[in-house]
Order: structure tokens, then C-alpha cells, then sequence
């Protein structure tokens, strides 16, 4: 691993970090306390917020005409659609699903990148995709299992687009993370966004009874939308000035082992076989992966 891209693997695992505990902590907010549309209201309007206040304390960049376009159309995939599709589409179905769906991302990642970027997808690249995705679900599927029941099926299905949607808002935005700061992208992306949001979101925030809702909760809402929303994105774009898209993406299967990391730790879970061979896969696939990526990412 160069030394030059160490902030950006650091980055993009911190996300991944946030990524992965937000499947449970987001499941306990719904639908009891808050439906899934309320939630993305309070996401995307806070991170609109916070990145124009966060601007005024660093110099603008003025944005050209043709990269706004490409944001405009980036944050209908990153943040309307994306997260629309996952918030409803895990409502309606398990993490353990939604998990497994997710872990197939880098695959759609990888296969839009050598399509719109003309990334190069290569041997080594496509044997730590496959490693990757097989150690992520063996060990998601030893904690749970697979339903495809019909009480399931709608939601997996928001979940597979969810996955593809944000695959597709990856390789929008690295070109403008070559021209651009993070804040200023994410600034214009969850703006953008809140045009195809507010509509279909804000009549399910104005009927949520927020006197109810209790104070363990309103920690859970607000990890999703400081950290789950703000910082998990930022970092997230932060890694793409350095490293490719596919890349990126890998860091997704790191999530079943931080989840049974935090599960271990907080002794809910033991450290079983099952574990060691499965992250051994992950951390293999993820470094066949990285490896090439750094190297193009550096040429």
C-alpha cells in the first residue's frame, strides 16, 4: 500500500465502520418510532445544512456548469434514490437480507467502472471481488440465514436497487473528486437531492409524533444522520480522490466482521472458526483488490 493513500483506505474503512452498525441501529427506528421516508427527510435536509454552514468556513469553489449537471444527476442515484430504497427496503425485510444484498455492490461497482470510467477490470481485481463477496456471505449467512419468503421479497428487491444506485453514485462522483473538494461535491449532492426528496418525504416527517419518541432513540436518529449521513459520505468521497471506485467499494465486505468485532466486544458473540477463515477471505479479497486499484490510482 503506498504511503500517499493510507488516508484514503483509512477514510473509506471509517465508512464502512459507520456503514456497518447502521443496519441495526436504523432497523430499531422502524417503523415503530418513525417511517422510513421521515428518517431520509431529517438525513438529507440535515446534511444539506450542515455542508453549507461547514463551507463558510473554508474558501468556495466555483463549480462549472457541466460538473453541477453531473452532480444534479449523481444525487438523484446517491441520495434520493439510494437511500429511499434502502430505508424502505429494510423495513420491509432483515439485515441479515439486506446485509447479504449489500455485499454484491463492488460487483455492480466494477462492472459500471469498466463501462463509464473505462476502468481496466483485471485478473487479480475480479479473483478479490469473488473472495471478498464469498467471505462476506459465509459469514453473514452462519449469524442468520436467507429468506426469500413472500413477506421478504418487496423489501430485497429495494435493497438490490438501493445497491445498484449506489454503486452507480460511486463512479458518478470520482471524476469530480479529481477537480473538486469533498465538501463542495457533497454540498451540491444533497442540495440537488433534496429536490426529489421533499417531495416524497415530507408528509411522513410533518405526521411523525416526535413527543413519543424516546431518548435512546433519538440517539439512534441522530447517529444516523450525523454519522450514518455526514460523516460516512464525506469520508467516503474523501477516498475516491485517491483510490478507484471498485476499490471503494471492496471496503463493503469488511462490514460482517465489524459487526461481529463490536458483537464479540460487547459479549453477545465468541470468535468461532467460521470467523477466522471467512475474514481471512474478505481481508484477502480486499487486498487483491486495493492492490491494483492503488496502482492505477498512482499511474
Amino acid at each position: 500500500m503506498r504511503r500517499e493513500n493510507l488516508p484514503a483506505h483509512l477514510a473509506v474503512l471509517g465508512a464502512n465502520i459507520i456503514f456497518g452498525l447502521n443496519y441495526v441501529i436504523a432497523k430499531g427506528i422502524m417503523p415503530q418510532w418513525m417511517e422510513p421516508r421521515a428518517i431520509i427527510f431529517l438525513r438529507v435536509t440535515g446534511a444539506a445544512a450542515a455542508f453549507w454552514l461547514s463551507e463558510l468556513l473554508v474558501q468556495k469553489e466555483k463549480v462549472a456548469p457541466k460538473d453541477l449537471k453531473r452532480m444534479f444527476i449523481a444525487s438523484f442515484f446517491g441520495v434520493a434514490l439510494n437511500q429511499i430504497m434502502f430505508f424502505e427496503g429494510l423495513n420491509l425485510t432483515t439485515p441479515i437480507n439486506a446485509s447479504i444484498i449489500m455485499v454484491g455492490t463492488p460487483v455492480l461497482v466494477l462492472v459500471m467502472s469498466h463501462f463509464i470510467i473505462k476502468e481496466h477490470i483485471s485478473g487479480r481485481k475480479l479473483t478479490g471481488i469473488i473472495l471478498g463477496f464469498g467471505g462476506a456471505a459465509f459469514l453473514i449467512l452462519q449469524n442468520g440465514h436467507f429468506s426469500l419468503s413472500s413477506d421478504t421479497t418487496l423489501g430485497n428487491m429495494l435493497i438490490l436497487i438501493n445497491a445498484a444506485s449506489y454503486g452507480l453514485f460511486l463512479v458518478l462522483v470520482k471524476p469530480l473528486m479529481a477537480t473538486y473538494r469533498p465538501l463542495t461535491v457533497m454540498k451540491w449532492v444533497f442540495t440537488f437531492g433534496l429536490i426529489f426528496v421533499i417531495p416524497a418525504s415530507i408528509g411522513k416527517f410533518v405526521r411523525t409524533d416526535f413527543s413519543v419518541i424516546p431518548v435512546d432513540i433519538w440517539f439512534s436518529i441522530f447517529y444516523v444522520v450525523i454519522f450514518t449521513t455526514i460523516f460516512a459520505y464525506l469520508l467516503n468521497n474523501y477516498s475516491l480522490k485517491k483510490i478507484s471506485p471498485s476499490a471503494n467499494s471492496s471496503y463493503i465486505y469488511l462490514q460482517p466482521i465489524l459487526a461481529s468485532l463490536v458483537a464479540i466486544i460487547a459479549g453477545k458473540d465468541r470468535l468461532t472458526v467460521t470467523e477466522v477463515i471467512a475474514s481471512l477471505m474478505i481481508f484477502t479479497g480486499v487486498y487483491f483488490v486495493n492492490k491494483k486499484g492503488i496502482r492505477k490510482a498512482a499511474a
